[in-house]
């Protein structure tokens, strides 16, 4: 396999993503399947977990084309290929087809060490992945969230954006996406504390604790006054989407003092009190009904429905029916 700027070439033969954060994994293909479709519009992208790559399956996508098409095969969760399967890609790495990319997404553990091994003696386009555990990581990433978006963000910014919004990585690329959508020049400390902790945080995130706490009389009026006030829809989505994930977090956690669990979970130490006592009558079910409901919202008000409003009171009544001991 050349290796010849292949860390710079998206469509170098063979790509492995590295790393447990799916928001950079999932960037990482975006990243090679946009090159391709560039290159050529009628890219094929065929996108495989480890159960739909059986022994033979990726010679049989891998074929030489009589039409020479371009293709890209993502394969997810590679650490989990069974041992025959492995065989096949390895061989693949010494013959690479032209027009053709392969994507591995790796976890980057013991597991399935010998894969990684082989794609980087190979040669293969690496790419990092790797959970952002550390505020100061995170930090950063808000950085390169703004300098990719082409904008300005004071150090005092990127900083309150990460107090307000905490670990996911989803959640901050979605606030620094938003902020440069709605405000114009430098984005500054008072502009984030605007959407995300002054009205923002009395408003969307009332709405938020309320319907995790099962009080969805006291949500939907949080609610309309929120709308009335002109906050953003899809601050308020954000905010349940955060509220919910945290439960899940916390629910799933080892027991210990709230300071381990904050460094554990990426949230401050009072937050973890807060959620604590938020979580009482949660199922691991609610939670993933709860999250179904915000998302089929989030994507109500970014236009995939006629009625934002209605769509947000759905969510915010099935949101706090799943804290079912504590509903109105």
């Amino acid at each position: 396999m050349a290796r010849k700027n292949a860390q710079d070439d998206p469509l170098a033969p063979v790509t492995v993503a590295v790393g447990q954060e799916d928001l950079l994994l999932d960037r990482a293909v975006q990243e090679v399947v946009a090159a391709a479709r560039a290159a050529d519009a009628d890219t094929d992208v065929r996108d495989l977990t480890p159960d739909q790559l059986a022994p033979g399956t990726l010679a049989e996508l891998t074929s030489p084309s009589l039409f020479a098409e371009r293709k890209v095969v993502v394969v997810r969760s590679a650490q989990d290929l069974s041992a025959d399967t492995i065989k096949d890609v390895k061989g693949y790495f010494g013959a690479p087809v032209e027009e053709i990319t392969l994507v591995l997404l790796h976890a980057g553990g013991a597991k399935g060490k010998g894969l990684l091994d082989a794609a980087r003696k190979a040669g293969a386009r690496e790419v990092a992945c790797p959970k952002m555990t550390k505020p100061a990581d995170r930090l950063a990433f808000v950085r390169g969230e703004f300098r990719a978006l082409g904008r300005s963000a004071t150090p005092e910014a990127c900083q309150t954006l990460v107090d307000a919004i905490g670990s996911d990585l989803r959640e901050l690329a979605s606030a620094a996406a938003q902020l440069v959508a709605d405000v114009e020049g430098t984005i500054d400390e008072a502009v984030v504390g605007r959407y995300y902790t002054g009205r923002a945080e009395a408003s969307s995130f009332t709405v938020a604790d309320r319907a995790v706490e099962g009080r969805a009389a006291e949500a939907l009026e949080a609610l309309r006054w929120s709308l009335a006030t002109g906050v953003a829809p899809v601050l308020i989505t954000s905010a349940l989407a955060q509220g919910v994930r945290a439960i899940g977090k916390l629910s799933s956690a080892r027991g210990g003092r709230p300071a381990d669990l904050a460094r554990e979970l990426g949230m401050p130490p009072w937050k973890i009190d807060r959620v604590r006592q938020q979580m009482r009558g949660w199922s691991p079910d609610g939670v993933a009904v709860a999250l179904a409901a915000v998302a089929e919202a989030d994507a109500g008000v970014k236009g995939g429905g006629d009625d934002p409003e209605y769509a947000l009171e759905k969510a915010v009544v099935a949101v706090a029916r799943a804290a079912r001991p504590r509903r109105t």
